[in-house]
Parts: structure tokens; C-alpha cells; sequence
């Protein structure tokens, strides 16, 4: 993902929202638990862990095991001895990484709570988040670590592993579950994505299949299967922390097709549909892991604006900073700004914010008219200021006359021939070559017969660029050719470098 162009705005639930949903996440209120738990009895490792025989203590203290889950039997919640344990060490990992527990005797291995632990109960939102973020960091090494079964087998007569003979390349896993975290967040945030969760094959896609291929290669094909596979290993370890809403790949699929369709043959039950593209796992970001696949793209640079950032910018930078935002969250950042002020100095500072002739004024103007049609007709004063301004006295008297204000008066042809100038500048710079605004050329050379005989002449910078994006746009060859000298008129006028 390039760090170099904005994406779209996210929209993020309130922090004290995001902060009890943090709490609420299984591993880190887990950790917590462990944190609280911890005594002076309790006894860690050489890298911090818990020893082995204090695991099954641990796994009781979380509610995961119950009188017999020493031997292996489900009980408490449910799950076995040896997941018992692998999810207390988890959690412990967890605690001691974000500061709910501390190391006090290395040699001795001894613990303390730690003071951030305080920190979940009577700290402000950011806290808990920063606690949070700090345990997602855990989390994603973790999910980047092939399975336990793989590193024994790579391990050397010395007990080290041999990363040659495991294929496994930290800096590249990382890499790679990093790039498919921001096209995951891109899809989530970008207005034309999905609704609902993402296919895990087309995640996997988004990854290995380059975007100028048509059909993929047989090669492709298997090393998409291969990352969808990862990422099935991946998402499972990620969901516990609050990060994803995930749907895992149907075991079924990972049976010999033979084998299964003869086993529901024989058990009367349904065939197995191939064509269900949510068994191959469906995954979303949930309201928290957008927060926090936000924060690390921000920390490696990445530009990952949210909505509610410009509320305390003056509107200068609001009608600049919402220039390149899709139409819904350009309105939602607009309305937070608006209900910060009084509307009649909003709608005048607004209108100042719109002026000027440099390229980025007509959608300036665009985004100052989008606001000002979002504030009441306190804001009338303001509008009738301007109205002999020649930049916003076209924009102020459409904005009067759309709401019935009396005593308008009537533009000036020169005004109606620039605001159209305007106005399809800024459709340009917001939109490109959209189907609105071929509909708007087609329109205006339709009902404007000497149209293109009278643009030429309007005295606005980007005269020029229009008329020749009009010759691009219009569909007859005659109206585009009309268009395309006036361009060339409009450029002479305005003189060399033009």
C-alpha cells in the first residue's frame, strides 16, 4: 500500500466505546484476569512465561478447565487441557507484554502486578486503548509464527532453528500479514467496498495476483490457496484480541472430495456445495481492529484520515481537507465541524475559506456549497454579503433561491457562464470522467446551442482545462470538435503557459 496518497476517511466509534470493547476482548481480559492472579508464589521463566506446572493453576483461574481437565477432558468452558493451557500462556505472554504484570527477580522469576493494571480500571479511554494496541502487537507476532509442529521439526541437535530448513522468513510473514491488514482496511473504509465481511480467497487475491492479469495462472491459483490457508491459521489468532469478526475455513473443504462426498452418502446428509464462497472463511474488521489497523498504518506513515479530525481546523483546511473525500464522509466530517459553531459564522467563514484562483477553488467552492446547503436560513445574512462577489455571487444566489429567499437578484450572463466554468472544475477534480458529469456536458451543450462560442470568453483559470475535458466527454463528434477549439481559443487568450 503506497504511504505516499490519503485513503479514504474511517469513521471510528467514540473512544470510550472502542475502550470497553477492548475490555471486553477474550485475550486481554484474560490477561487481566492472570495479572490479578498472580502472586508471589507465582514462578516464570527464563523468557518471562510461566513455568509448566503452574499452566494448569493458570488455565483454572481463567474458567478454561474444570476437575478433569488435567487429563485432557473438556470442562469449565469447555475446552481441553492442553488448549487450556496454550491459551493461559497466551494470556499471561499478553499481560506481561503490556505491563499488567511485571518481572520483579529474574533469576528468582518472580512476579508483581504491574502498574498499568490500574490503568484498566481507573484509566481514561486512551489508556486502555494504548494498553490495547500494546497486546494487538503481541497478537500479530504471534499470528506471524508458523505452527509449534513445524518449528520442532526445523530444530537442530543444539535446540536451535534452523530458518532454512522451516521456509520461513519473519521480516516477509510480517510483511505480508501487514499488507493484507491495510487492503482489508481499504475495502472497509472505501465508501464502493463491501458491505459485509470479505471472501478470504479474494483477500488472499488482493495479494498474490497482480492487477494486469486475467486469468490467473494454475501457479497463482496455489499460491492464493497456499495464503488462504496462512491466513486461516492467522485470523483464528487474531480474532481473540478483538481485531476481526472471522468465519474459519470449512474443515470439510480440506477432506479428499471423494472421501466426502462418500461419508454424506452414507450419513444421508447433504452434499457438500462447492460453490458457498463462505466456506472458503469470511473475515471483517470490527469496529476496533479499524482503530487499530489505523494507528499502525499512521505509525509506518501511511496518511489514514478519520472523520471528526477537522472538527477543531478552521474552514480553510476543512474545505481542503474534505476535497478528496467521498461524498458521504466529506458530509459526516462537514456536519460534526458545522455542529461545533454557530451557523451564522460558519456559513461566513465558510464562504471566505471558498475564494481564490489557484486549482484546488472550484472544489473548494463545491465542497463551501455542500456545507452551506447543510445550514439553516440563519445563515442568509452571510450569503447576501457576497452577492456581488464575483466568485461566490453565483453560488450565493443558487443557495438563496433554492430556499425561496425573496428579492434575488438575477445574475449576469457573464456570472452564469462562469459558475458553469466552476462547477465543472470542480466535478473534474472531484470525480474525473464520471457518468454525472458527462450527463452535466451533454446538458449544457444541448440546451446552450452557441455554448462553446461564449465559454472561451469567461475569464476563469480553468477555462481552458474544461472546454478541452468537454472535447474528451462528449459523445458527438461535432459538439466535441466545437469544444475543443474553444479550448484552443481560451489558451491564446489567456497567453503562454496557460
Amino acid at each position: 500500500m503506497s504511504d505516499s496518497s490519503p485513503l479514504p476517511p474511517v469513521r471510528l466509534l467514540p473512544e470510550a466505546e472502542l475502550a470497553r470493547e477492548a475490555l471486553a476482548t477474550p485475550l486481554l481480559s484474560r490477561a487481566a484476569r492472570l495479572a490479578r492472579w498472580a502472586g508471589p508464589d507465582t514462578r516464570v521463566g527464563a523468557g518471562g512465561e510461566l513455568v509448566e506446572e503452574q499452566l494448569p493453576a493458570a488455565a483454572e483461574a481463567l474458567g478454561l478447565t474444570g476437575a478433569e481437565g488435567d487429563d485432557g477432558a473438556d470442562g469449565g468452558d469447555g475446552v481441553g487441557g492442553d488448549d487450556a493451557a496454550a491459551l493461559a500462556s497466551e494470556a499471561w505472554r499478553v499481560a506481561v507484554d503490556t505491563g499488567l504484570v511485571e518481572i520483579v527477580d529474574e533469576e528468582a522469576g518472580t512476579v508483581a502486578v504491574g502498574e498499568d493494571l490500574a490503568l484498566l480500571t481507573s484509566g481514561g479511554p486512551q489508556d486502555v486503548l494504548g494498553i490495547w494496541l500494546t497486546a494487538l502487537e503481541t497478537t500479530l507476532a504471534d499470528a506471524s509464527v508458523p505452527d509449534l509442529d513445524g518449528l520442532v521439526e526445523a530444530m537442530d541437535a543444539g535446540g536451535e532453528i534452523d530458518f532454512s530448513e522451516l521456509d520461513w522468513d519473519p521480516e516477509a510473514e510480517a510483511a505480508f500479514l501487514d499488507g493484507v491488514l491495510g487492503n482489508l482496511y481499504l475495502l472497509t473504509v472505501n465508501e464502493d467496498g463491501p458491505d459485509g465481511p470479505v471472501p478470504l480467497p479474494a483477500l488472499a487475491a488482493s495479494m498474490i495476483v497482480p492487477d494486469d492479469m486475467g486469468e490467473p495462472t494454475n501457479d497463482v491459483l496455489e499460491q492464493v490457496s497456499d495464503a488462504m490457508m496462512r491466513l486461516d491459521d492467522q485470523f483464528r489468532v487474531l480474532e481473540p484480541i478483538g481485531l476481526v469478526e472471522y468465519q474459519p475455513v470449512d474443515e470439510a473443504l480440506m477432506t479428499d472430495a471423494e472421501e466426502a462426498a462418500a461419508a454424506a452418502e452414507g450419513s444421508g446428509a447433504p452434499a457438500v456445495d462447492d460453490t458457498d464462497v463462505t466456506r472458503y472463511g469470511m473475515v471483517r474488521l470490527t469496529p476496533l481492529g479499524l482503530y487499530g489497523v489505523r494507528a499502525r498504518l499512521q505509525e509506518a506513515g501511511v496518511v489514514a484520515p478519520a472523520v471528526g479530525d477537522l472538527v477543531d481546523k478552521g474552514a480553510d483546511v476543512l474545505l481542503d481537507g474534505t476535497a478528496g473525500f467521498p461524498p458521504g464522509a466529506a458530509q459526516a466530517e462537514t456536519e460534526q465541524w458545522l455542529a461545533r459553531r454557530e451557523s451564522l459564522d460558519a456559513a461566513r467563514e465558510l464562504l471566505a475559506a471558498a475564494r481564490g484562483s489557484d486549482p484546488g477553488a472550484p472544489l473548494r467552492r463545491l465542497r463551501c456549497q455542500q456545507a452551506l446547503s447543510l445550514v439553516g436560513a440563519v445563515a442568509e445574512p452571510a450569503l447576501r454579503d457576497v452577492l456581488d462577489d464575483p466568485e461566490l455571487g453565483g453560488l450565493a444566489r443558487v443557495w438563496l433561491t433554492e430556499r425561496g429567499a425573496g428579492d434575488v437578484p438575477a445574475p449576469s450572463e457573464a456570472m452564469v457562464f462562469w459558475l458553469t466554468i466552476d462547477t465543472v472544475a470542480a466535478q473534474l477534480a472531484a470525480e474525473g470522467n464520471s457518468a454525472e458529469l458527462r450527463a452535466l456536458v451533454e446538458g449544457l451543450a444541448a440546451q446552450h446551442g452557441s455554448f462553446f462560442a461564449a465559454a472561451w470568453r469567461v475569464d476563469h483559470p480553468a477555462t481552458p482545462d474544461v472546454l478541452e475535458a468537454m472535447g474528451r466527454i462528449h459523445p458527438d463528434k461535432k459538439v466535441a470538435k466545437e469544444a475543443r477549439k474553444a479550448a484552443f481559443k481560451a489558451r491564446s487568450q489567456m497567453g503562454p503557459g496557460a
